[in-house]
């Protein structure tokens, strides 16, 4: 395995000698320079850390700081001063700084704080291995993964989009069934045409049944115009159906004859009108279960379960929570103009261990909120919501205790 590299940049020689030592003692690569001028031509070498002084006889640190993040953002830079001050540790953060250390320094508190900066940078590096992979190999956008239950679900998404069969896309609320359904969409011959979008449970039934099949002029109060339905929007697309075991007994009878018929009839006419769209269909709940109650029609449940995709939670997938979240926080930072550039090793660890019951949804809304809450350069255990810290305290308690880090 390929050591840390580590450019260390300090004016005083007996401390930089010093410094050097320890940190090759622990393992670490090290290049020195004893000016800024110097340090900034060491640039070259392309370290994983910069370690530098903030007061440098020919340069400022902060000056320092912005020409390592103008070179390379994926470098991290930890500020070192023996002129402490809140100001300068505004300033080296808000410049990018990963962390900030007054003199003397503890030789425990800089090991801990390299390691907190390593394994950021792992973290960095791995999401954005992921999502070149996604980019190259699956081309769908907005899917972030790392876990190999979400390949295998893609794997399916690939085989099935060549198709025009119809697919039953399963999970629980908040796993990402219309973002499955789009990738199905963009990627089959139909991804031209309109991709048509409706939540079966969010209207009555007299306004999904006028929604999806049209009506026309007169068919009802209101209906002061004729109206195409979204199964003549989606004519040369694909229309989705999300949570779609909200329909009653009488329109699964309509949509199970535009399945099978291929045509549909608008409200207040009697004129069928042929349809040619591709049906996607989704459901939080088990519709087997639906069926054996004669709550969901068994002709319909097994004309849409032609290739069901089941989408596991989230909790079921941890090695997906990290990289989600970090992708959360990129999105978030278009919007919010919050100062966190990164999550703290103690807040990633809350977020990966909690169980996640709204799924990638409730992930998002925590991010941005963490965003908002948070005042430094990295979002920490602080602004992690109590509901999960909570749980990481109690893994906390049972956990062993681990054997204290080694004198420096």
């Amino acid at each position: 395995m390929k050591k840390i590299s580590i450019l260390l940049i300090e004016d005083d020689p007996s401390l930089n000698a010093l410094t050097t030592l320890e940190l090759k003692r622990r393992g670490y690569e090290v290049d020195s320079a004893k000016s800024g001028e110097e340090g900034c031509r060491k640039f070259e070498n392309n370290p994983d850390i910069v370690i530098t002084d903030l007061k440098l006889g020919d340069m400022d640190g902060l000056e320092v700081l912005k020409r390592v993040k103008k070179y390379d953002p994926k470098i991290e830079v930890i500020v070192v001063t023996g002129h402490g001050s809140i100001d300068n540790a505004v300033d080296a953060i808000k410049a990018g700084a990963f962390d900030y250390l007054t003199k003397p320094v503890d030789p425990e508190e800089l090991a801990l704080t390299l390691e907190k900066a390593v394994e950021h940078r792992n973290l960095i590096a791995e999401v954005e291995t992921l999502k070149a992979n996604v980019r190259d190999k699956y081309s769908l956008h907005g899917i972030v993964y790392a876990s190999s239950k979400i390949h295998k679900v893609l794997d399916l998404v690939n085989k099935v989009a060549k198709t025009e069969s119809t697919v039953l896309i399963l999970g629980e609320s908040g796993t990402g069934k219309e973002l499955i359904a789009r990738a199905i969409h963009e990627q089959s011959s139909r991804r031209h045409g309109s991709f048509v979008a409706i939540n079966c449970g969010a209207l009555p039934e007299g306004l999904l049944e006028s929604e999806l099949f049209g009506h026309v002029k007169g068919s009802f109060t209101g209906a002061d115009r004729n109206k195409r339905g979204l199964f003549e929007e989606a004519s040369e697309g694909t229309l989705f159906l999300d949570e779609i075991s909200e329909t009653t007994p009488a329109l699964q009878v309509k949509l199970l004859r535009a399945l099978q018929e291929g045509e549909i009839r608008r409200v207040g006419d009697n004129h069928p009108i042929k349809v040619s769209g591709r049906l996607l269909a989704a459901s939080n709940k088990n519709l087997e279960k639906l069926v054996a109650t004669e709550k969901f029609r068994d002709d319909l449940y097994y004309r849409l379960k032609v290739f069901p995709i089941e989408i596991p939670p989230l909790r079921e997938r941890a090695e997906d929570i990290l990289p989600l979240a970090e992708y959360f926080l990129r999105k978030a930072q278009k919007k919010i103009s919050g100062s966190a550039q990164r999550f703290s090793p103690e807040a990633a660890k809350a977020l990966k261990d909690y169980s996640w019951p709204g799924n990638v949804r409730e992930l998002e809304h925590t991010v941005e909120r963490m965003l908002i809450l948070a005042s430094q350069a990295e979002i920490g255990l602080e602004d992690v919501p109590a509901e999960i810290r909570m749980v990481r305290k109690k893994i906390s308690r049972k956990a062993p205790e681990k054997a204290p880090l080694k004198g420096v």
